[in-house]
C-alpha cells in the first residue's frame, strides 16, 4: 500500500537539515579545510564531509520545488496567490533571521578578533543591502532569497510534469553555471554589483533543478506505487557510488592542497548531481516501510537549518581556545551543535509567538499587533 504521508520526502528533509550541521563543522573557523593541520589530523572530518555533502543545499531546493509542484498540481491557484504564500513562508522568516544574525555575529567577531571590522560592516548601507538581497548575514542564509527567486519561475517547472524529459536540462543549467562562473571570476570581479550578477546567474542556472523537480513529480505520478522499471534502483545506486568515489578523489586532493580545489571539474559535477541521485534513490524506495519517527522529526529540519550556526559559533569560540585537532574540533562541534540546536528548535516550536520563525506556526499579523496596541491603550486609559 502506498505511503500517503510521503515518508521518503520526510527522510530527505531530515537528512538535509542534519547534514548542514556536519557540513559547516567540517572546516576551521575561517571556513577552510584545516590548511595548517597534518594530513592524518584532518582526514576524518574531510572524509566525513564527503559523505555529509551528498545532502547539500541543492537537495533542499529539489525537495521544496517538488512539494510546491505537487501542491499546485493537486490544488491549482493563481500565480499571485502562490507568490504571496511563498513570500510569507520564505521572506518573513528570512527578515527575522537576517536581523538576528546581523547582531549575533558580534559574538563571533569579538571571539576571533575582528569586532572593529564587523562593526564597520553593520554601519554600511551597502552591506545591509547584501544582507537583504543576497542573504550574506550568515553563511547559510543565501538559501532563502535564492529559493524565492526560483519560486518566481515555478510556471516553467510545471511544464516538466507532463514532459519529464525537460528535467535533463538541469545538466545544461549546471554546465552554464560552471562556465559562466569561471568567466565572471576571471574577467568581471571588478564590476559594480559583481556579487549580484553571480547570484542572478545562480538562480537562472538553478532553474534546471526546478525542471528536474517537476520531472520527478511527473515520473512519480506515472510510475509510482511499484511501477518503476525493475533495474531503476540498481542503476541509481550504482551512479551514486560512482559519484561518491569521485567525491573521495576530490577530498584526497583537498587534503593534500589545503584548499577547496574549486577548479576540479569531476568534483564539481559529483557535488551538484549527487543531490539529484539521492532524491531518485529515496523516490524509488517510496513504497518501502519508513520508520514513523522520520515524519515526526522532519518538520524540525527547517529550524535546524536556520538555527544551527548559533551553536556552531559558540562551539567554535570554545574549541579555538583548546588544543583539539581537527578531528576533536569536528566531533565536539557537531555533538554540541546538533544537540543544542535540536532542543532550541523544539523550544521555539512550542512558543506560539516564535514558532513561525522556523516554519512551524502561523505568521504574525499586523492586525493582531495593532489590536494589541489598542487594547493596551484602552487599559491605560481606564487606569
Amino acid at each position: 500500500m502506498p505511503d500517503t504521508r510521503h515518508r521518503w520526502i520526510d527522510a530527505l528533509r531530515l537528512a538535509a537539515g542534519v547534514s548542514m550541521v556536519g557540513l559547516h563543522a567540517s572546516s576551521d573557523a575561517a571556513g577552510q579545510p584545516y590548511p595548517d593541520a597534518e594530513l592524518a589530523e584532518k582526514a576524518f572530518p574531510l572524509i566525513a564531509r564527503a559523505f555529509i555533502y551528498t545532502a547539500r543545499t541543492e537537495l533542499f531546493i529539489l525537495i521544496s520545488l517538488f512539494l510546491l509542484v505537487m501542491a499546485l498540481d493537486r490544488r491549482p491557484r493563481p500565480y499571485a496567490t502562490t507568490i504571496k504564500e511563498q513570500t510569507r513562508r520564505l521572506l518573513v522568516p528570512f527578515l527575522f533571521w537576517t536581523g538576528f544574525y546581523a547582531v549575533w555575529n558580534l559574538q563571533k567577531a569579538s571571539a576571533f578578533g575582528y569586532l572593529d571590522g564587523y562593526q564597520n560592516v553593520l554601519a554600511s548601507p551597502s552591506e545591509w543591502l547584501r544582507f537583504l538581497v543576497l542573504g550574506s548575514s550568515k553563511y547559510h542564509m543565501h538559501f532563502l532569497p535564492t529559493m524565492f527567486g526560483l519560486v518566481l519561475a515555478y510556471p516553467l517547472f510545471l511544464c516538466a510534469v507532463k514532459r519529464p524529459w525537460l528535467g535533463v536540462l538541469f545538466l545544461f543549467g549546471l554546465a552554464l553555471k560552471r562556465e559562466a562562473d569561471v568567466f565572471l571570476w576571471v574577467n568581471a570581479q571588478d564590476l559594480p554589483g559583481f556579487d549580484y550578477i553571480l547570484r542572478t546567474l545562480k538562480i537562472l542556472s538553478y532553474c534546471g533543478y526546478g525542471l528536474l523537480a517537476g520531472a520527478f513529480y511527473g515520473l512519480s505520478k506515472r510510475y509510482g506505487h511499484g511501477r518503476w522499471p525493475r533495474q531503476a534502483l540498481a542503476v541509481a545506486v550504482s551512479l551514486g557510488l560512482v559519484l561518491l568515489a569521485i567525491k573521495f578523489w576530490h577530498t584526497a586532493r583537498i587534503m593534500v592542497r589545503g584548499d577547496w580545489d574549486y577548479n576540479f571539474t569531476p568534483g564539481y559535477w559529483a557535488d551538484y548531481t549527487m543531490p539529484a541521485v539521492l532524491f531518485v534513490c529515496a523516490m524509488l524506495l517510496a513504497n518501502r516501510r519508513w520508520p514513523g519517527w522520520v515524519s515526526r522529526l522532519a518538520p524540525y529540519s527547517f529550524g535546524i537549518y536556520l538555527c544551527h550556526p548559533i551553536f556552531l559559533d559558540l562551539a567554535e569560540s570554545t574549541t579555538a581556545k583548546t588544543h583539539l585537532g581537527p578531528t576533536g574540533q569536528f566531533l565536539a562541534e557537531v555533538g554540541f551543535a546538533l544537540v543544542a540546536t535540536s532542543f532550541f528548535v523544539l523550544a521555539l516550536s512550542r512558543l506560539n509567538s516564535l514558532a513561525w520563525t522556523i516554519g512551524m506556526g502561523p505568521m504574525p499579523r499586523l492586525t493582531q499587533f495593532f489590536s494589541l496596541q489598542r487594547s493596551n491603550q484602552q487599559e491605560r486609559a481606564h487606569v
